[in-house]
């Protein structure tokens, strides 16, 4: 009676705890939707280094190219590309109250996955502080190192969410 009674519990738990998610992509953010460029880096030349981004920005998901400038060389000599190099991930994000929350994978250039080689690979997940938001100014501050990212619009996009 015992069991029953706890198998009927289970099934009731997970009928009401389990919801189907839509089949097509999730809006996003309106503010967030575009192409943003990072294109100065304060005190660059002081850096050892520091890495410059553009975003893209679509429904619910993000692109973003990474150029990483350094002085210290942290990986092999072919990989190290006298000390300027390009990564590049994808995923989908989040804005909770103040946070921007990313979390995808790196990729090859063409944003499909990438399983070895330089730099690198696997989960990309990075949270940013929204310091502002304007009309073509986005002002972020990475929470993992504290540095200020103030991104400038290059391109509105809009959203049209794709079927998954």
């Amino acid at each position: 009676m015992l069991r029953l009674l706890f198998g009927f519990l289970l099934i009731l738990c997970i009928a009401v705890s389990c919801r189907r998610l839509p089949d097509v992509q999730g809006k996003g953010e309106a503010f967030l939707q575009g192409v943003w460029n990072q294109d100065s880096i304060a005190n660059a030349d002081k850096l050892l280094n520091y890495t410059q981004h553009k975003f893209r920005f679509t429904c619910d998901s993000f692109y973003v190219d990474l150029t990483t400038h350094s002085k210290v060389n942290y990986y092999s000599d072919s990989c190290f590309n006298g000390g300027v190099w390009k990564e590049y991930a994808k995923g989908v994000y989040e804005v909770r109250a103040d946070s921007l929350f990313l979390v995808g994978t790196y990729t090859k250039a063409n944003y499909k996955q990438k399983i070895s080689g330089c730099y690198r690979i696997g989960q990309y997940i990075q949270t940013f502080y929204i310091r502002s938001a304007g009309q073509d100014q986005l002002k972020l501050e990475s929470t993992s190192n504290q540095r200020d990212c103030t991104l400038a619009l290059k391109e509105r996009i809009t959203c049209k969410p794709k079927e998954l």
